[in-house]
């Protein structure tokens, strides 16, 4: 299969999941996983019509990115992999969506840059639902008020939550408590499942889904 049969396969299972789910169609955003990909890699993917994308490293985005853009109108880009505090400026330059909020420090730094640069990229905060120590993100009983926090405290707009479930297990009941969290600390966008589980993922309320090697192939 080419990358284009690969992009169209997912789009495909995307709405089929939609339907299971009884959700209207096209209420679902792909974001294709370009991390480790060359921008030659990447372009194909441009050309197919996809226009958002997720990078995990901020330096190896800067890499590629900007050229692409000369390349090819309405990119949105996401930041989907942990940030340093000492990278909050370039990733405010560089991403229109930061989706790994996790800790005050990072929280404060983003709003600085923000005010400094005067872009304003959307966040998602990160929650760690399997407490897993390895793994970055807040914890479930820590996010509605983490949420207020960079809401009330740091003037940040938070539009949704992100989740990563582990790898060993379901991940049906990790997606339906970031569900539960979102509704707690009013927010609507849900960003869970990757290549594995998106269509899980759509049928718990997923907005958006991080499918790398589904559209990609295998690194």
């Amino acid at each position: 299969m080419t990358v284009q049969d690969r992009l169209k396969e997912v789009r495909d299972r995307i709405v089929a999941a939609e339907r299971v789910g009884k959700r209207p169609e096209g209420s679902v955003t792909l974001v294709a996983v370009s991390k480790t990909f060359e921008a030659d890699a990447i372009r194909p993917v441009l050309e197919a019509g996809e226009r958002v994308f997720g990078e995990n490293r901020v330096q190896e985005s800067q890499g590629k990115w900007p050229a692409l853009r000369q390349e090819f109108e309405g990119i949105e880009l996401h930041l989907i992999g942990p940030l340093q505090s000492n990278k909050a400026a370039d990733a405010v330059a560089l991403f229109d969506v930061i989706e790994t909020v996790d800790r005050e420090k990072i929280a404060r730094a983003l709003a600085d840059e923000m005010k400094r640069q005067g872009r304003l990229p959307r966040l998602y905060v990160q929650v760690n639902t399997g407490m897993e120590p390895q793994k970055a993100g807040i914890a479930p009983d820590e996010t509605a008020d983490f949420v207020r926090l960079c809401r009330d405290e740091l003037g940040l707009s938070v539009e949704g939550l992100m989740c990563i479930p582990p790898a060993d297990e379901n991940p049906g009941p990790h997606f339906a408590l970031l569900a539960k969290l979102a509704r707690e600390s009013g927010v609507e966008k849900l960003s869970m499942g990757m290549s594995g589980d998106f269509e899980t993922a759509v049928e718990f309320g997923a907005t958006s889904v991080r499918v790398g090697s589904a559209v990609f192939g295998n690194r």
